[in-house]
């Protein structure tokens, strides 16, 4: 793309530099143009200022003369390459500080969790003789193990680098998710309300960034509260915005958008701070407890998903921060109810190899039970060197994804080579570096996030093998 400079732009309308392809629909640039409506747009599109296609701020300026009459239109283009990245690092120190602050509940729920994994296990060796009993004892085992998994999945969704992936997605139940994480750090002092309609509409964004949003909101609020306590309440429901309703407070389109508002009833926010909040780095905290880094993340988000943010306070009367997200016409499909049917089973050889030697074991049992042959390892290099003797000995690997020597991907880099389309699932606790479609790119068959349940790993097998024959 051939770029645009100030004196090859002169004389040339906006649409062609900030379209210079055309476009199929009119964007808001040109819809602000038409209106002649003063409005900041970030748009999320190619353009000849930027090569690599980073996003811009247009500011549309309507100039009038003395008689308030229209006379021109000023355009202001600016690139937001290094702001995006600022932003970034802004929102990683955050999620650390956030972190720092929810450790005490993380360890408090997780605590909760193994107490109960622990008794129920001691009275499942107590009760070995009463199968009744017993049946009951490790359904108990079973609960907490699930909720543990569900609490590091949590966590992990919070604290995600890199780039955010948009999807469509109800964000109603991650911020149902958000406050379960909320309410074990948040002391008894502080009543949580909530009223979340089930039915909001989709909107398309990242899972980790809606969770960040709540996060944020919800630990400014409590940090409003926490001397006198309070009433913290979280509503979410859809609204439907039209051209009467934008006004300077709501600088957004008309259309549909999911409401979320997050009020307490702490000290408030006085008129001379209100105007700052979303500055970086401004903070009216004291020394140790906060960078001041959280509303001015959640600005960045929000811009970015195109909504809108406002913030009703008054001094000893409370805040209210009210968050526009646009929705978007994606049907999630209906919940389809959970038919127990017995697991699938198999004959086939599977090459198992985890560093962890419990983890072996189990599984190897596992398969066993499924029917499966297993040869079980602890070590990536002796996998492979197996696997080079006689390639065709397998019919499948099944291995973990972190371990010393060589990796699983590697390790499935190198069997591939040798043996082109042998089906490999690969197993992991979590990789920065590594996700489902980088797997799927190497050749991998399958991509599984641990703990994997029995289920799930009998139904990944049985989809690979039967697709092989």
């Amino acid at each position: 793309m051939t770029r645009s400079t100030p004196e090859t732009a002169l004389g040339r309308h906006i649409e062609k530099i900030v379209h210079p392809q055309g476009e199929l629909v009119p964007c808001s640039v040109c819809q602000a143009q038409k209106k002649l409506r003063n409005e900041v747009i970030i748009m999320e599109a190619d353009h000849p200022y930027n090569s690599s296609g980073s996003p811009i701020e247009v500011t549309v300026t309507i100039v009038e003369n003395e008689a308030k009459q229209p006379v021109s239109i000023f355009m202001r283009l600016h690139d937001l390459t290094h702001q995006r990245e600022l932003e970034n690092q802004l929102s990683q120190s955050q999620k650390m500080e956030s972190i720092g602050t929810l450790a005490g509940g993380i360890a408090h729920d997780f605590n909760n969790i193994l107490s109960a994994i622990m008794g129920y296990t001691e009275l499942a060796l107590d009760d070995i003789d009463k199968p009744e009993i017993l049946k009951k004892d490790l359904e108990e085992v079973q609960k907490g193990s699930l909720r543990a998994k569900e609490l590091v999945q949590q966590i992990l969704t919070f604290s995600r680098k890199g780039d955010q992936e948009l999807r469509p997605l109800r964000a109603q139940l991650i911020v149902k998710e958000a406050l379960k994480l909320l309410r074990s750090s948040i002391p008894t002092t502080i009543e949580i309300k909530h009223n979340i309609d089930p039915d909001c509409e989709t909107i398309l964004a990242d899972p980790s960034q809606v969770h960040q949003i709540v996060m944020n909101l919800c630990t400014n609020a409590y940090h409003a509260m926490r001397k006198s306590g309070g009433v913290l309440e979280i509503s979410m429901q859809n609204i439907q915005l039209g051209i009467e309703d934008i006004s300077e407070k709501i600088n957004i389109e008309p259309g549909s958008y999911i409401l979320l508002s997050v009020s307490d009833s702490g000290i408030g926010i006085p008129r001379n701070v209100l105007q700052r909040i979303f500055e970086p780095y401004y903070t009216t905290k004291e020394k140790g407890e906060g960078t001041g880094l959280g509303l001015a993340v959640v600005h960045g988000i929000i811009s970015r998903l195109h909504g809108h943010i406002s913030v009703d306070s008054e001094p000893g009367k409370g805040t209210t921060i009210s968050v526009y997200l646009p929705t978007i016409s994606a049907p999630m499909g209906m919940k389809q109810e959970k038919v127990c049917v017995p697991l699938p089973k198999g004959h086939e050889r599977i090459l198992l190899v985890d560093d962890d030697a419990d983890i072996v074991q189990l599984t190897q049992k596992v398969l066993t039970k499924l029917g499966y042959k297993v040869t079980g390892l602890t070590n990536s290099l002796e996998t492979l060197l197996l696997f080079k003797q006689n390639p065709e000995e397998f019919d499948l690997i099944l291995t973990d994804m972190t371990m010393p020597n060589m990796t699983g991907e590697k390790l499935a880099q190198q069997v591939l080579a040798i043996r082109p389309g042998m089906p490999i699932v690969l197993c992991t606790g979590y990789s920065e570096d590594f996700n489902e479609e980088k797997a799927r790119a190497l050749g991998i068959a399958s991509y599984l996030m641990k703990p994997v349940s029995t289920e799930d790993l009998a139904l990944a097998l049985r989809k690979i093998l039967d697709c092989t024959k």
